[in-house]
């Protein structure tokens, strides 16, 4: 919907696995960072040693996030409520 991300910090919870056309969602993640203030993403696999945002969905998508962040423990859950305070 039109406006409706205006100037809103959007927090996606993913793993990047996406079905599907990745294209679609690197174009549609494109037009939510024109629309938002910050774009962050949550990957419950960020946080292992040696992780690369390689799978289709998130390489497609990375390029319009503003920060890529872990998402499996609570202390990284602690990290995006900071993250999202402080865009």
């Amino acid at each position: 919907q039109r406006g409706l991300a205006r100037r809103a910090t959007v927090v996606l919870f993913s793993d990047g696995w996406e079905r599907g056309d990745a294209g679609l969602l690197g174009e549609q993640t494109a037009r939510l960072r024109r629309l938002a203030h910050a774009v962050l993403w949550v990957n419950p696999h960020a946080g292992r040693p040696g992780y690369e945002p390689v799978q289709s969905g998130i390489a497609a998508a990375r390029p319009h996030v503003d920060k890529l962040l872990a998402g499996h423990s609570l202390a990284t859950l602690e990290r995006l409520l900071r993250e999202i305070s402080h865009a």
